[in-house]
């Protein structure tokens, strides 16, 4: 082998030349190094691999010839595994370090170095080498592949997410607020939402920034201007229809050519947006307004990927708007359409009556919760309190045409209240929209000044009458109960009735669910929870009372409330 001398490395003696042809055949480098770190030989494989011949190597410090950084500098002594192990006379393996090629080119090398030993003596390193730049190639091209799948991947969870959490509100403020919260800081900077409205004004409506919602960059907007004169800004060409807007910080923005581009341009420049992506919310025709992420280093702009991501999130996040919008216009029908027909209510004689109608909260839809009263035929007081299955405008219009139906039936009827409930389930198929309906019909006979007075009720499946005596007594009526309206009932049975005496100075209180159901709480806890509110109110007056009990309602209710509560006058 070039360079070897007789020192302690030739082969046995019995066979002079075979270690020698071994190590020059050997496909794998090597390289013999003494305790000083000087080369000692190389086989013809090392010459081939680092382009040097083995006469301009022998001699030379391997660490100072060879051993590079990545960018080809030299390294310290003290930073060379190699020098490290001929220090301690161990073995050791590297991998990922570079040696420098006659031509100056980098290889990157995996290495095994063994010491070398004659008896005692210690000669130094034999060193074993391949050239891994191939291999590190495709390590690299694995790892940015993964990567890619990697953001890829969380590009689908956030998109997911965000469908998901989206689709659990109906209330527009709320669903931009949670889109912010999920937008940053894991795909963008800062996030901004403009929507337009139906006069073509344009409102900022949300701004979300490192810090989280930066409402003093909200507030109201110009008029959007017309197609034709729409200038260069992003949100301009995106709101008048146009593709989604990409511009990155070595892009030159165009000037503003309308007071709207000034204030988006202006909220670019204090966000410090080196990449600004602007997306339409909706699609088609149907756009509701736009979607602005920005990212401040410049290492890391948008690219195309993020533009099919973001524009999919612009196009769920309009269709929500759109939804909510629509569903709050229809919840707005719906109560106006409640509240209009919920009679006045009679004051006959000394009898006190009140009464309250409460939407369910934001983002719930209205119901079909009602209340009424009104004189019959034969002087006595009817009062009902009733509640429609379902929670839409349909709900809605079934109470108002269950309202109309019954008020018929029992205007002119002496007889008992269960036999108006079971005409009014035999004819509610046939001339309403109402499939199930829960309700207490009651009458209050007796003089309207100086009574006695008698209550007579029965109950299709509702909640039972509260009353309240002197005495700070109160109980609930839970006679006179029957089956829910529109459920199949057998021939022959009449509906329950049931009688109570009211006492002078007794309040009377019916009511609908919503005022005991709450979410997470069962129905007995909130029939305690009203009786123990309605005995700490029982001397307040009628008005006061409903209001507080209103009032005091646990949160969390996402139904609707009707109230209804007569109170006889003391002797």
């Amino acid at each position: 082998m070039p360079g070897v001398d007789d020192e302690g490395l030739s082969g046995p003696a019995a066979e002079p030349g075979l270690w020698l042809q071994v190590v020059e055949q050997l496909g794998t480098a090597l390289m013999v190094v003494d305790p000083a770190g000087r080369i000692r030989a190389v086989n013809p494989a090392a010459e081939r691999l680092l382009g040097r011949a083995a006469s301009a190597m022998r001699g030379e410090d391997a660490h100072e010839l060879l051993h590079r950084d990545a960018s080809g500098g030299t390294l310290r002594r003290e930073q060379c595994p190699l020098l490290q192990a001929l220090t301690e006379g161990v073995s050791a393996r590297g991998e990922g370090d570079r040696y420098l090629r006659d031509d100056g080119h980098l290889v990157t090398i995996s290495w095994s170095a063994s010491p070398l030993a004659d008896g005692s003596s210690f000669k130094g390193m034999v060193v074993l080498f391949n050239d891994v730049t191939g291999d590190q190639g495709v390590r690299r091209e694995r790892a940015a592949y993964t990567r890619a799948l990697e953001d890829r991947t969380e590009r689908l969870t956030l998109v997911a997410e965000i469908t998901d959490v989206l689709g659990q509100t109906l209330e527009t403020d709320e669903a931009l607020a949670r889109l912010g919260r999920l937008l940053v800081p894991r795909l963008a900077d800062w996030a901004a939402v403009d929507l337009l409205t139906s006069s073509g004004q344009v409102h900022r409506v949300a701004v979300t920034g490192p810090a989280g919602r930066e409402a003093g960059l909200e507030g109201r907007r110009e008029h959007l201007p017309e197609a034709g004169e729409a200038d260069g800004s992003p949100l301009v060409q995106v709101l008048n229809g146009g593709d989604p807007v990409l511009r990155n910080e070595r892009e030159r923005a165009t000037p503003p050519g309308s007071p709207l581009a000034t204030v988006h341009s202006g909220f670019l420049r204090a966000a410090g947006a080196t990449s600004a992506l602007t997306v339409p919310l909706g699609s088609g025709q149907r756009i509701t307004g736009a979607l602005t992420v920005v990212r401040t280093d410049p290492a890391h702009p948008f690219g195309t990927e993020d533009v099919a991501v973001v524009s999919d999130i612009g196009r769920r996040v309009g269709l929500v708007i759109d939804n909510a919008r629509r569903f709050g216009r229809q919840r707005a029908v719906a109560e106006a359409m409640q509240r209009n027909l919920l009679a006045p209510l009679p004051q006959p004689g000394r009898l006190r009556l009140a009464a309250r109608y409460q939407p369910a909260p934001a983002g719930s839809q209205v119901g079909g919760d009602w209340y009424d009263a009104f004189a019959l035929k034969d002087g006595s007081l009817a009062l009902v309190i009733g509640d429609v299955v379902g929670h839409d405008l349909t709900a809605a219009a079934g109470m108002a045409q269950l309202h109309g139906v019954l008020r018929s039936l029992a205007w002119d009827h002496i007889g008992p209240p269960g036999a108006v409930i079971d005409r009014l389930d035999d004819a509610m198929p046939a001339i309403t929209t109402v499939p199930l309906a829960t309700l207490v019909l009651a009458r209050v006979e007796g003089h309207p000044h100086t009574g006695p007075w008698t209550l007579r009720w029965t109950s299709a499946g509702h909640p039972p009458p509260l009353l309240l005596t002197p005495g700070e007594e109160a109980r609930y009526l839970e006679a006179g109960q029957g089956i829910v309206l529109g459920a199949p009932v057998g021939t022959g049975a009449g509906r329950p009735n049931a009688t109570q005496a009211l006492l002078p100075g007794s309040t009377l209180l019916l009511y609908t669910d919503g005022l005991i159901e709450v979410p997470g709480s069962d129905l007995d806890t909130g029939l305690r929870r009203l009786r123990r509110h309605a005995l700490s109110l029982a001397d307040a007056p009628l008005d006061m009372l409903c209001d507080q009990l209103l009032a005091r309602m646990p949160p969390g209710s996402t139904d609707d409330v009707a109230l209804l509560a007569l109170r006889l006058p003391m002797p």
